[in-house]
């Protein structure tokens, strides 16, 4: 036996469907895609998230509702504003006194403005100042 004489094993390969060439070769006319509507025609056809009209899964799943307060021991450092991505690692931080504050709050900074300095104690907080190197 030469290499030329080599064959493949029958049914090894399957050709291919040849779409639309005749209604002989069983695949005619409408080649397989029935009749009419939007997934006869060419073109990108319907996006892969589409239910057929089904209410789509990002509808139907609930909403988040309400507020979760992510500084529940009421504990604000710059270590914590650098571990939630807000600031710098070594940033320096100064509290300015505006807006409202009537949580009790506990506030490492490195300075303090009088204004914020006086709503935070009025409002049963404290202040420790950092020094400047640490």
């Amino acid at each position: 036996m030469r290499q030329h004489e080599v064959a493949r094993p029958k049914g090894s390969r399957k050709s291919r469907r040849r779409l639309g060439r005749g209604t002989s070769q069983g695949q005619g006319k409408t080649a397989g895609r029935g009749t009419k509507g939007q997934l006869a025609r060419t073109g990108p056809g319907l996006p892969g998230w589409f239910e057929g009209g089904q209410t789509p899964l990002h509808m139907r799943v609930p909403k988040l509702r309400g507020f979760k307060n992510r500084s529940a021991d009421g504990k604000v450092s710059p270590d914590t504003l650098a571990a939630k991505g807000l600031i710098e690692k070594d940033a320096r931080i100064k509290v300015l006194g505006d807006g409202v504050i009537d949580t009790k709050l506990e506030i490492h900074a490195h300075s303090v403005s009088a204004t914020a300095r006086q709503k935070i104690e009025s409002a049963g907080g404290s202040i420790v100042i950092i020094a400047p190197g640490g």
